[in-house]
């Protein structure tokens, strides 16, 4: 299928647009004392799934608690000042380098809207960061769950169906295969994996998947999707002016 046969483009946002994980690593070294600056990323990350296990809440107020958890585990710097300051740093969360012009191309052609786990208070922040472009939200405040649930995913359905588009023309691009790719394409959604981790070892800070699923789509980065997306209407362009 041609990708600019689709309406809408939905997005996972920490992950895939937002890089939380340079945001997690560097919050963490900077205020978890010696130690942290010494520990392996991949122990830092594992200990900050096991907090945001325990503290699965609205990420506006439960990364606090989620520092406290890993600074236990591992050691660290460990008091209300510090934990203060990792949950405020999650709003300073950098974009991916590529994400904030990819999306101004993508923009052009498609309506897109954000679906993510984080809150509407942090979404606003990520959204601000990304250069506000989406056209539509979805957070975990509309919809009372956190994907992988497939009620988060059934809510945009239907909110993109009373907007007039059509399943079949809604693209879901997202970099997590445990919180996305996997249980989207269960529910018949058409996927898109930006694997931002292509090259690395392990999943970093997103869950592993039970098993790995092949996306309908699959690139590296944002601005490899953007341009297979300019490619095809430039082919477009180029095929209706020779005939």
């Amino acid at each position: 299928m041609s990708l600019t046969t689709f309406k809408v483009l939905t997005f996972d946002v920490v992950g895939t647009l937002i890089d939380f994980e340079t945001g997690v690593i560097s919050a963490i070294r900077e205020l978890g004392g010696d130690k942290a600056a010494r520990a392996p990323e991949d122990e830092i990350f594992e200990a900050y799934k096991r907090g945001r296990d325990k503290f699965y809440g609205r990420s506006s107020f439960a990364m606090k608690d989620v520092y406290r958890s890993l600074a236990t585990e591992l050691g660290l710097r460990n008091d209300d000042a510090t934990a203060d300051a990792f949950q405020l740093s999650i709003f300073r969360w950098p974009a991916f380098a590529d994400s904030v012009a990819a999306l101004k191309r993508l923009r052009k052609n498609f309506r897109l809207v954000a679906m993510t786990n984080a809150d509407r208070t942090a979404f606003s922040a990520y959204s601000a960061t990304l250069g506000n472009p989406f056209h539509d939200s979805v957070t975990c405040d509309e919809t009372g769950v956190a994907k992988p649930n497939p009620q988060f995913f059934a809510f945009n359905r239907g909110r993109q169906s009373a907007h007039g588009y059509q399943f079949n023309e809604i693209l879901h691009v997202a970099q997590s295969q445990h919180h996305d790719i996997g249980i989207a394409k269960d529910l018949g959604y058409t996927v898109c994996w930006i694997e931002r981790r292509q090259g690395l070892e392990g999943f970093g800070g997103t869950p592993a998947p039970a098993t790995l699923t092949k996306p309908d789509y699959h690139f590296a980065s944002l601005k490899q999707l953007a341009d297979a997306v300019d490619a095809e209407i430039l082919s477009f362009h180029n095929s209706a002016t020779a005939a």
